[in-house]
């Protein structure tokens, strides 16, 4: 022994094994998106705008797990692509309000069961009571301490 702290071996760690598992679950959901031609971060914008309406550019990108400056490009192709709206807000002019467009919206009315059918899988897979707590013990990482 050398007297210093050991590390747990790749397949315990949990960096590892989280990227490991979000690309197990995101491999059919890469392919589902392809066939739609767009990429995993704009699924996230227009989900988060689905389920949430108009909302801040700031608070979409941390729903949506994306750095403000990544959300500016993303906006910028999801807007010419005619996925979403991009307004000024009337109160304070340095924020922008995004929205989801009606082609944004049909993009998560066709791709909603076909999503749903993957996550139940996973669901399936882990039983009820597995996954629940695997999401909330997830979420307690990202808690502030």
């Amino acid at each position: 022994m050398t007297g210093r702290p050991t590390l747990p071996l790749t397949s315990r760690s949990l960096p590892i094994s989280l990227i490991r598992a979000r690309e197990h679950i995101m491999a059919p959901i890469r392919k589902m998106l392809a066939e739609e031609g767009i990429t995993e971060q704009q699924w996230r914008v227009l989900r988060v705008l689905s389920e949430n309406g108009s909302m801040d550019a700031t608070e979409v990108s941390e729903r949506a797990c994306l750095l403000l400056p990544s959300l500016t490009r993303i906006v910028r192709a999801m807007t010419e692509k005619g996925l979403l709206t991009r307004d000024q807000d009337q109160e304070d002019r340095r924020r922008q309000n995004l929205a989801i467009t009606p082609a944004g919206q049909d993009i998560i009315d066709r791709n909603f069961k076909v999503a749903a059918e993957i996550m139940d899988g996973f669901r399936d897979r882990l039983g009820e009571a597995q996954h629940e707590a695997l999401i909330d013990a997830l979420n307690a990482l990202c808690e502030d301490e």
